[in-house]
């Protein structure tokens, strides 16, 4: 009888010690449905930039960096006259380039040294929309020969973000919903979100163009500007359960 006990007590101890060295069970995996949702919101810009440029070709590098100099000094003052501060106004380019004559170099002769090139580059940013149009006309008449590169944009990047979110969230559920449905399945909840930001589209690179000088702010009129609109995308990708 003891024998039996004695047995049976161990095997109950062994069965324990087998149970405690098996590993926990795994919960069964979920199925899921992976899906990227996009949002789109147009907002109205409210900030404008644009460049312009002075150029002037003299003999010699002096006489084309002071007329150069005076020039832009006068183009400086009018922006500032028409209502742009200085820290709207910023210089973002200074070139100077011979200017050579290769009509003779057919004839085995190097090129001629004929003068010197300098042009100076302006770019002004500012939320008002409306003065677009003025500071273009201020520049010009001041006695800017070179303009490019007008654009506007949203100057704070959250406008838009909490609807174009709960439209990129809408999208995505619904991309997953289809998909449920199309394997005969329900959708469950969300089990992750990824923000993946926003974007604007690229504006189209400016083509540079050329304005004649004017001797008079009144012989130039006032630049026609419209703003249009900018659409902002905002994309979230989402995992979904599946019932």
């Amino acid at each position: 009888m003891k024998r039996i006990l004695i047995a049976a007590f161990a095997a109950v101890i062994s069965a324990s010690a087998f149970a405690q060295s098996m590993p926990p069970r795994e919960p069964a995996p979920i199925d899921t449905v992976s899906v990227t949702g996009t949002g789109r919101v147009a907002l109205t810009p409210d900030r404008f930039s644009f460049n312009v440029s002075v150029q002037t070709i003299a003999p010699t590098v002096e006489e084309a960096v002071n007329e150069n100099n005076t020039k832009v000094a006068a183009v400086i003052a009018a922006l500032k006259n028409g209502g742009a501060k200085g820290e709207e106004i910023q210089t973002s380019n200074f070139s100077i380039y011979p200017q050579q004559d290769y009509s003779q170099q057919q004839q085995g002769k190097l090129p001629r040294l004929i003068g010197y090139q300098v042009s100076n580059s302006i770019t002004v940013t500012k939320k008002q929309i409306a003065d677009a149009g003025k500071l273009l006309q201020a520049a010009i008449a001041a006695g800017v020969n070179q303009s490019s590169g007008l654009s506007f944009s949203v100057s704070d990047p959250t406008r838009g973000r909490d609807e174009g979110l709960r439209a990129a969230f809408a999208d995505a559920r619904a991309k997953a919903s289809l998909l449920a449905q199309a394997a005969g399945r329900s959708l469950g909840t969300a089990m992750a979100i990824t923000e993946g930001g926003s974007s604007a589209p690229q504006p189209p690179r400016p083509m540079e163009g050329r304005v004649m000088a004017m001797s008079k702010a009144a012989d130039v009129s006032q630049v026609p500007v419209e703003s249009g609109s900018e659409e902002l995308s905002f994309t979230v990708s989402v995992v979904f359960a599946l019932r």
